[in-house]
């Protein structure tokens, strides 16, 4: 059996995820390889490799489910006619990712923890979204994404500003 995964170490698997989102937008504002800093952030964060990967992201409609990581690296870049209706979220850029964890399952090799998170634009305005994360440790102990839940928060009608 694998090691248990730790809340500090899903912590930092969240922290280490946000900081590589924005890393993409930053190589791409200053002209550097932002499609391998994609493709390090899927290989590195997400278990396609190691099978069934549940992908939603928050800004895709027509193909809303990315269940392989060529359309996961669309998402975060665009540039895909496979995936036209992508612009390249982590493109924004984002200057930081917070998250605010509403709890946590801890069950052996596996974790799930859901909550909102936030991305800070240039401006230093927050945009929050909803998530849903599952993880799990593979053979050589590194922590993969096997649930990738994102969307945004219900505005009700009667109350829409937060």
């Amino acid at each position: 059996m694998l090691k248990q995964i730790s809340k500090e170490e899903f912590l930092s698997f969240q922290k280490e995820w946000g900081k590589a989102v924005v890393d993409i937008g930053k190589n791409f504002l200053d002209k550097k390889d932002y499609k391998q800093a994609a493709i390090e952030l899927v290989e590195q964060f997400y278990g396609y490799h190691e099978g069934q990967v549940l992908f939603k992201p928050t800004r895709a409609q027509h193909k809303q489910f990315r269940l392989n990581a060529q359309s996961a690296i669309s998402y975060f870049i665009g540039g895909d006619k496979t995936y036209n209706e992508d612009t390249g979220f982590a493109l924004q850029p984002w200057t930081k990712v917070r998250f605010e964890n509403g709890g946590f399952i801890f069950k052996g090799d596996c974790a799930v923890a859901m909550g909102n998170y936030y991305f800070t634009d240039l401006s230093g305005q927050d945009k929050q979204v909803e998530y849903t994360l599952g993880v799990f440790r593979t053979k050589d102990g590194t922590l993969k994404i096997n649930l990738h839940h994102s969307s945004l928060p219900y505005l009700h009608p009667k109350h829409p500003k937060r």
